[in-house]
């Protein structure tokens, strides 16, 4: 599992008792709220294209929601600039803090490592909470966040697992392998729902299905994200060396609150690439219908999970699941404390599933939310259509510690952890020491008025009697070049003496 991999994730914002929110003024004041003494953007969007598809073209346009046509209208009606409404941080973690179509969004930096992924992402919710904090006490409201992927109105955002892999795997061979992959996780990975959805709202609400994202994907393969959205991403952006690297863009997945779920579906999908890279998935893992076959799986009442295959062969998700395990335990170096981690796990989980989901409401998110749903519908003598319910799923996802259900849980021992408070909080402050976010977050740290722009990969610098000097970081993929460039900075006393340096 010796890749980089990231998490971004978009988050729901509100304010108490307020029905009529702009929810991209509030996104704007609260990231400002990270560092009201020095608020300055200084991320670089010149190495960013989102129309360059992996396919080979370049796409004419991208698709959004019909909303997005309201927002675009209101932005022009803000007398800000394009920079003040995107209001782009980078953090001295390494991390990215922005304004993303109408939420504050949160990109962990690149990690090597499973658990101090999962400390990072977590270090989000920190984060985010503190400038909530901040935003409410100068605002003398509550502001709300909601770590979760829907506002039951048709809307949907995202949280993006980011995969680092090599380019030289055909694009059709990659997809055809992760496709089936993706649209069985849910049933692990998922962070439950009451209802389902389409984009022009609720559909219905009696009764309660895996996952949150599954209701808003329509096609197979698509470099559009916010509308007509696919299960497989094609967008082309590898922030590395593109001749050798690509970056797989999955953005099927649910936002959770469960560390251990966190864990287990970043774990399992790194596996996964490492068997595509080996090229060991076997094309009889194919669907007949994989857009059908995702929404099913998510509403699936029984359990059973089961659907066809495109040879006409009928499985369950869990049989599907297994397969690919079964492949990584053959294939693949268990030695790693990561992989031993994610082999072991995966096939418990698959275990309980099998017997009894129930079993695992200290782990899985959305059994987790189920029993908490069950148990007040008892209490209260409810059904699945009282809207109540809809309250209760968005408070779960809550990240206030104080306030939020999951937080609830975890206070009472209730779900199983992965990661301590002490390192969470380790990543609040400081960078993963492995990869080039070390790099890009001290720099920041040591050399902050010297910052010019800052990028994935590059990072500029006023320097003293020179032209802005660019130092791109596409090589620090490699572990050796890395720890170089890491320990020049960590020497370098001035700006002048790390150019010079390096």
């Amino acid at each position: 599992m010796q890749r980089l991999f990231g998490i971004e994730t978009e988050y729901g914002i509100t304010l108490e008792a307020e029905e009529n929110v702009d929810p991209v003024k509030q996104s704007i004041e609260l990231i400002k709220s990270y560092r009201p003494d020095d608020f300055r953007p200084m991320w670089d969007y010149s190495g960013e294209d989102p129309f360059r598809d992996e396919r080979g073209f370049r796409a004419a346009t991208l698709q959004e929601h019909p909303d997005e046509l309201k927002y675009q209208e209101a932005d022009r009606q803000r007398n800000l600039s394009f920079v003040e409404i995107k209001s782009d941080l980078i953090l001295v973690n390494g991390a990215r803090l922005y304004n993303d179509h109408a939420h504050p969004e949160y990109s962990t930096p690149e990690c090597r490592s499973l658990f101090q992924l999962v400390a990072h992402d977590k270090a989000g919710e920190r984060i985010l909470q503190q400038c909530a904090i901040r935003r409410s006490e100068k605002l003398g409201k509550q502001v709300l966040l909601y770590k979760n992927n829907t506002d039951f109105h048709g809307h949907s955002y995202g949280c993006h697992d980011n995969y680092l892999m090599r380019r030289d795997i055909p694009f059709d061979y990659l997809k055809e392998s992760i496709l089936p992959f993706f649209v069985t996780r849910q049933i692990f990975a998922g962070a439950g729902k009451v209802g389902f959805e389409t984009e022009s709202g609720m559909s219905a609400a009696g009764f309660f299905q895996l996952a949150q994202r599954s209701d808003f994907f329509h096609v197979e393969v698509s470099v559009d994200t916010m509308h007509n959205r696919p299960i497989v991403n094609t967008r082309d952006e590898p922030h590395a060396d593109a001749a050798k690297y690509r970056r797989l863009h999955g953005i099927v997945g649910d936002a959770n609150m469960s560390e251990y779920t966190t864990a287990l579906k970043i774990g399992t999908t790194a596996l996964v690439i490492d068997l595509i890279e080996q090229k060991r998935i076997p094309d009889h893992f194919a669907l007949r219908d994989p857009i059908h076959t995702i929404k099913e799986i998510s509403r699936d009442q029984t359990y059973q999970w089961q659907f066809e295959l495109a040879n006409g062969k009928t499985i369950s998700a869990i049989d599907l699941q297994r397969e690919y395990l079964a492949l990584a335990q053959k294939y693949l170096d268990a030695e790693s404390d990561d992989t031993d981690w994610v082999l072991i796990e995966w096939e418990s989980v698959l275990d309980e599933l099998e017997s009894n989901p129930m079993n695992l409401t200290d782990r899985l998110d959305w059994v987790a939310k189920k029993w908490l749903l069950d148990e007040f519908i008892t209490e209260e003598g409810l059904t699945w259509d009282d809207p109540w319910l809809q309250s209760l799923d968005l408070e779960y996802h809550n990240i206030d510690q104080e306030t939020g259900l999951y937080y609830g849980l975890e206070a009472q021992g209730l779900m199983r952890r992965v990661v301590t408070d002490q390192q969470i909080d380790y990543a609040r402050h400081n960078p993963p020491a492995d990869t080039r976010a070390y790099f890009r977050g001290k720099s920041l740290e040591k050399f902050r008025p010297h910052v010019k722009s800052v990028q994935w990969d590059n990072i500029t610098f006023n320097v003293k009697g020179k032209s802005p000097v660019s130092i791109s970081m596409n090589q620090l993929i490699d572990l050796d070049i890395t720890e170089r460039y890491n320990r020049i900075l960590d020497q370098s006393q001035t700006v002048e003496a790390l150019v010079d340096n390096l």
